[in-house]
């Protein structure tokens, strides 16, 4: 397993198994849109949610400026390619990728305008980009800078769009991720945040109720929505770049 970041996460780690349904729970609601001739996930990180694409989509490619990553998702999913690239200057020539994916990125990046025209570049006349981000109305509530340290910007459902237009991106599309009735549950049993009992302390000093409750989580625990994208953890972008 890759060193943890506390920013990465992937399968087979107890303690993030919350992280991780979360964010898989984002790629089994994207993956219909992945079943194109050829993919790119700018963003790749461990390399599962690349694979998964792979499982649909032709050719699938995976950029990552972590080196160290990309030699652990080229040694762990032989499908798809694993490339060391810089996310601000795509080793992508125009209009060859038919789906873009970057799934917990773009708050990471400075220059995001730039970063979506790079998406858009790369992208065929009718391609799709796919997107998601933290929503920082619940991730980082009442706050004018993010709580995460490793995020540059966070955004909200209609700023998101409102960049996306910006930058010639048509038919954008914003769903939420929200947490799911036994998420919700967890929660009130939990002082009023399942993810706050678990941020609160190492997980070497979590209770056992709160361990068993963090293994127990599933990706389909959360639910994605089109309705009240401004009360979800997580926005899913779906955007199309005009042309056949």
């Amino acid at each position: 397993m890759l060193p943890l970041t506390g920013e990465r996460t992937g399968p087979g780690v107890w303690h993030e198994n919350y992280w991780f349904r979360r964010h898989e729970a984002a790629y089994e609601h994207l993956l219909p849109y992945a079943s194109v001739r050829r993919l790119l996930e700018i963003g790749c990180g461990e390399g599962y949610g690349t694979a998964r694409f792979a499982s649909v989509a032709g050719q699938v490619i995976g950029l990552d400026y972590d080196a160290a990553a990309v030699r652990h998702a080229a040694s762990r999913y032989p499908g798809p390619a694993f490339v060391r690239a810089n996310l601000a200057a795509l080793p992508v020539r125009d209009e060859a990728i038919d789906v873009v994916a970057s799934l917990q990125v773009i708050e990471h990046v400075w220059d995001y305008p730039q970063f979506v025209y790079g998406c858009r570049r790369v992208l065929r006349p009718g391609g799709v980009l796919l997107l998601t981000t933290p929503n920082r109305l619940t991730f980082s509530p009442g706050r004018g800078t993010p709580t995460n340290p490793f995020h540059t910007h966070e955004f909200i459902a209609a700023e998101l769009r409102a960049l996306l237009a910006s930058e010639g991106f048509a038919a954008v599309e914003v769903w939420g991720l929200h947490a799911g009735p036994r998420l919700r549950r967890l929660d009130a049993k939990h002082g009023g945040s399942f993810t706050g009992a678990q941020l609160a302390d190492p997980p070497e000093r979590w209770t056992a109720e709160l361990a068993q409750d963090v293994v127990g989580v599933a990706g389909a625990d959360f639910v994605v929505t089109a309705e009240e994208p401004d009360a979800a953890l997580d926005l899913l972008v779906v955007a199309r770049r005009p042309g056949i």
